[in-house]
């Protein structure tokens, strides 16, 4: 719990059944927003979403369980407890009432899925830059997958003898010689997890660094994100089964970075339901959310209305 004692919760904790999740849930509206992150990333993600979103409307931010603060799973991690844990959100967001769902990335995967299987609890989905091309899993993506794992697991260790805090500290504030000299002794790719770790905190308001820092230096931050991984390399079919029924809204955004073939299926998603729309963050790469965060709160805005 070192993560609580350096950068304590700004949320509240929800009973999940065997664990807790951690949620930050900030305005008032009738219709209230959840939003789910990415495969590895928290609540923090949305540092530059959420707030705009706040003043217009009731929204909740939630780390999945193993990240940031929320609990450890009881159980090991299937799409299908994924799911329940967004559900066990849903009826504390939305009070009984029905919500927007926007999700990122492999949280898009989960949002979609759910709309599919509690269809009366959702009035409408935000999709930013769904990966739907890993839901074809293809020789090269499956070594992907295990490489990101053998990753997640290497930088656990590096947690552990305190590696990670040591090397974000430094990075982060602008002194790389000395962490990347350590993190090579360690080999290429404690190396790279380094440094897509650094990557990605640099893109969040600097008063958010010692939040990231401290829950990247936990080793259960990175148990999670393998088995997050895991449920994406042993499920993928079955994720790719759940189809929202067509009465939902669904709004797909792509990152400008995206090839032609990714945004022809993200505008198939779109197209789903009769009153989709796909739109293109023309600036952006795939963290939409950093780079033009006004897109996803216009997406919202837009079905609330």
């Amino acid at each position: 719990m070192a993560a609580i004692r350096t950068a304590p919760p700004p949320g509240q904790f929800i009973d999940a059944g065997g664990h807790r999740l951690h949620a930050v849930c900030r305005g008032d509206g009738t219709t209230a927003v959840v939003l789910e992150a990415g495969v590895a990333a928290s609540s923090l993600s949305w540092a530059r979403v959420q707030p705009a979103l706040a003043a217009f409307t009731r929204t909740c931010a939630y780390d999945r369980a193993g990240l940031a603060w929320s609990d450890a799973a009881a159980e090991p991690r299937t799409f299908t407890r994924i799911l329940d844990d967004l559900g066990t959100v849903v009826v504390e967001a939305g009070g009984g009432s029905r919500v927007i769902l926007v999700g990122h990335s492999f949280g898009s995967l989960v949002v979609r899925a759910f709309a599919a299987r509690q269809p009366e609890w959702v009035a409408g989905l935000v999709l930013v830059d769904p990966p739907t091309d890993w839901l074809e899993l293809t020789p090269q993506r499956a070594r992907l997958l295990r490489r990101a794992r053998q990753a997640s697991r290497i930088g656990e260790f590096l947690a552990r003898i305190g590696v990670v805090r040591a090397s974000l500290s430094l990075l982060t504030g602008g002194r790389p010689g000395t962490p990347r000299a350590v993190a090579k002794t360690f080999g290429p790719t404690a190396f790279r997890t380094l440094e897509r770790l650094v990557g990605e905190v640099r893109k969040l308001p600097p008063e958010l660094y010692p939040a990231v820092q401290a829950h990247w230096s936990a080793p259960k931050c990175f148990r999670a994100m393998a088995e997050y991984l895991g449920v994406l390399e042993t499920e993928g079919e079955a994720i790719a089964a759940f189809v929202p029924p067509p009465d939902i809204p669904i709004i797909v955004i792509s990152g400008g970075h995206q090839p032609a073939a990714e945004i022809a299926a993200h505008q198939r998603l779109a197209a789903a339901s009769p009153r989709g729309r796909h739109l293109i963050a023309g600036k952006s790469g795939h963290w939409i959310l950093f780079d033009e965060p006004e897109v996803i709160v216009e997406a919202v805005r837009s079905l609330i209305a």
